[in-house]
């Protein structure tokens, strides 16, 4: 397997781990909840998740794209932009 991609997957999987245990300090119908423009829920975990996605995922010369966080038109430079949904759900969530 290409060395690029094995570094990625294990971005992916080092992210995956530790979104799961930052997940698992909230619990649904539990959560305090603001609105966003357009009345989306958001939420604290909505915001750890995206924090901590983008601590194991994004790397130097890296674009994001989330829903939780304000966009960086840089991203539209970079080689790689990971886009991410931090808690697909929130609404079902809350």
């Amino acid at each position: 397997m290409n060395s690029a991609y094995s570094d990625i997957l294990s971005r992916i999987e080092a992210a995956i781990e530790a979104a799961r245990s930052v997940f698992a300090r909230f619990t649904p119908g539990q959560i305090e909840t603001e609105y966003k423009i357009g009345h989306d829920p958001v939420t604290e975990a909505d915001r750890a998740l995206d924090a901590v996605l983008r601590e194991n995922l994004l790397r130097e010369g890296e674009g994001w794209l989330s829903e939780e966080s304000a966009d960086d038109m840089s991203r539209l430079s970079k080689k790689r932009v990971w886009v991410v949904d931090p808690l697909d759900g929130t609404r079902e969530f809350v």
